[in-house]
């Protein structure tokens, strides 16, 4: 079974990601799970930190001779931030005159709600750890699902589909989504020009008034077979587990999967998808995707399309109404370093969890210690349905 934790903190010593069952025998490419990292850290409308951290996977263990060899991989992002917070942030008790303290909590953000679970007297340990910087980790692990499905013939992009009230209509197709990956250069990753240069006027437009702005991602799986996840039980349903995937990215508020909002309001007759079949490739057709690649829990064969709804960024410049931990004064909420866009990077993100749900998923479908045996199994489960 595939299973993967991440520990570390915004300001801490550095991220470590723990990845278990991935099949012995998948190539790891270094540029690729690197590239991915450097794509999470693109973006127009981001914050100083991102000038600091220049992000590389360190791999410490399960990888050997550039494959996998079946045991857990563990890998280190180092935190170069870290040598101005050695002394506000140390491991032993250090010097308590120097802890930079958090003294109202920021509304939005987990401040108030971890400082009253922990019994914090601030909120400076509960933000290092809410971060989204936590969710580097996630895209590093999330590489190496990438690279298992890559070798199963499924590949996952994202793409921005709105920034603020700037939005893209219509459905863009995979070639234009995947044109994306190739840029050296990441504005908003929106396929349409423009349609980004109207993104890029909302985040102007929050820049100078001191506030932030969110949008909407969204995310494409291509080549994804029918048969991943079950309609057995709730907690097998393969929409289930990737929209609990989406939703735990920092500041996702909601996730939408085909036109499953717009399909609320609509008619039977013009939302589901209607079957066909192709005698020439022996294969089932259908002549829409409105289901996103998602039917009873399963996937259809179809590309599975969910879309991240990202709240605002909740750290704000020109801070809102908030009260000191201390006097329970009111004061305006404390101020931390941040972005004030993320779309994209939360685009790249949920790539990764898309990825690492589907690996798991295909995994528990075709198993194999070997990528030879986990490729072998899923080829005869190919023609099983090519032969149906």
């Amino acid at each position: 079974m595939l299973r993967y934790f991440t520990s570390g903190e915004s300001h801490g010593e550095g991220l470590v990601a723990f990845l278990s069952g991935l099949p012995a025998g998948l190539k790891v490419d270094q540029d690729f799970l690197d590239r991915e990292l450097w794509r999470r850290q693109q973006g127009f409308g981001r914050g100083g930190r991102m000038k600091i951290e220049t992000d590389k996977a360190h791999i410490l263990s399960g990888v050997r001779h550039g494959a996998t060899i079946g045991s857990p991989i563990a890998v280190l992002l180092e935190n170069r931030d870290w040598k101005n917070w050695t002394e506000s942030l140390p491991v032993g008790e250090g010097d308590m005159a120097k802890h930079k303290r958090v003294a109202s909590p920021r509304p939005g953000h987990a401040d108030l709600a971890g400082a009253l679970k922990y019994n914090f007297s601030d909120a400076r340990y509960v933000l290092e750890r809410a971060s989204a910087r936590e969710s580097a980790a996630r895209v590093a692990i999330g590489a190496l699902a990438k690279l298992l499905l890559k070798e199963l013939g499924i590949e996952v992009l994202s793409h921005v589909i709105a920034v603020g009230a700037a939005t893209l209509t219509g459905e863009v197709p995979w070639e234009q989504i995947r044109a994306l990956w190739d840029k050296q250069e990441v504005m908003l990753n929106c396929a349409d020009p423009e349609a980004e240069q109207r993104m890029k006027a909302e985040v102007d437009k929050v820049l100078r008034t001191g506030d932030s702005v969110g949008g909407v991602f969204e995310v494409v799986a291509k080549g994804v077979p029918p048969g991943l996840g079950s309609h057995v039980q709730w907690d097998e349903r393969l929409d289930g587990m990737l929209a609990g995937a989406l939703m735990s990215l920092q500041a996702v508020k909601a996730v939408e999967i085909g036109v499953g909002v717009t399909a609320a309001y609509a008619a039977g007759s013009t939302v589901h998808d209607e079957i066909g079949y192709d005698k020439a490739s022996s294969e089932f057709t259908r002549n829409r995707n409105n289901a996103g690649g998602i039917e009873g829990g399963m996937s259809n064969g179809e590309e599975i399309r969910l879309r991240g709804y990202l709240k605002p960024i909740s750290t704000l410049r020109r801070p809102l109404q908030s009260v000191d931990f201390t006097s329970r004064e009111p004061v305006k909420a404390a101020y931390e370093r941040s972005d004030v866009c993320v779309v994209p990077a939360a685009g790249v993100a949920g790539e990764a969890m898309v990825a690492l749900t589907l690996a798991r998923c295909a995994l528990e479908k075709f198993g194999g210690d070997s990528m030879v045996e986990t490729k072998r199994n899923m080829q005869g489960y190919l023609e099983q349905v090519k032969n149906f």
